[in-house]
Formats: C-alpha cells, structure tokens, sequence
C-alpha cells in the first residue's frame, strides 16, 4: 500500500495577474470546472455510436475568501479596471505545492463582483472568474 498520502491546504498557492490571494474562507476554497465536455457521443437507432470532439477548453475558477480578506481589495481593483478599460484578461495560476496538481489559464477575467453580505459571523465573497483555454493537471498528493 505505501505511505500515506498528505494534503496541506495552506499549501495551496493562487496567483492572478502577479498578484498573490489569499485569505481563502473554511471549507471549499478553490474550484475550477471547464464549460464543457472534452467528447460527447451520438448512437443511431443501430447502435452506431460516434464520439464528437468539442474544441471548447474554455471554463471557470471560484475562489472563496473570507470577508476579511485584504484579497478582496486586489480583485476589486483588477475588476474596477477592467470595468474602464477592458484590459484586465490575466494570468491564473494555482499550484498545490503538497501535490502535482496545477491549473493554468493566460486568459482569466473577473465576471462580476460577488455577493455582499453582512451579519453576525463572518461571511465569504465568491469571485468567479471566466476563463478561456483552461489547462488542468490533476495530480495526487505526496507522502
């Protein structure tokens, strides 16, 4: 069987347009999922079956923060920019450093600003960004 395996969250490494986050809320605080399936199939009525390969490697990254996150102040600024500009179409990079899996995309944008929310206990922001040529390596953990 082997050694046990070891994930760190704090491991867990985020950068956007050079600028490093950080802050990520409890729980689920990075997910990334492409738009689209890499094949789909079609059967005939005689059980002639093709595979169509979709060319569509876009997708997205949501990455959760505490409130408290002076992240929340880096994103804003890419989107506030981009808002007047058009020009804040960057560079994703996540790395899990106590593993082999890595996400890259050159080409990530800001959707919209998350939901804001206030209360008694500390809430999160979701940033979701849209992404265009998405490259996932998903790798395991080391011992």
């Amino acid at each position: 069987m082997g050694a046990p395996k070891t994930f760190d969250p704090s491991k867990v490494s985020v950068l956007y347009g050079g600028a490093i986050m950080g802050g990520f809320a409890d729980g689920t605080f990075v997910s990334v999922e492409y738009s689209s399936d890499f094949f789909s199939k079609v059967t005939g009525v005689d059980k002639f079956t093709t595979r169509v390969k979709s060319n569509d490697f876009s997708g997205s990254i949501t990455l959760t923060l505490q409130q408290s996150s002076p992240s929340n102040d880096i994103l804003t600024g890419f989107m506030l920019a981009d808002k007047l500009t058009n020009k804040s179409v960057l560079p994703l990079l996540i790395k899990d450093f106590s593993g082999t899996t890595l996400v890259f995309t050159a080409y990530a944008w800001i959707r919209k600003p998350p939901t804001v929310e206030f209360g008694k206990e500390l809430s999160n922001r979701e940033w979701i960004f849209d992404c265009a040529e998405l490259d996932v390596f998903v790798g395991g953990n080391n011992s």
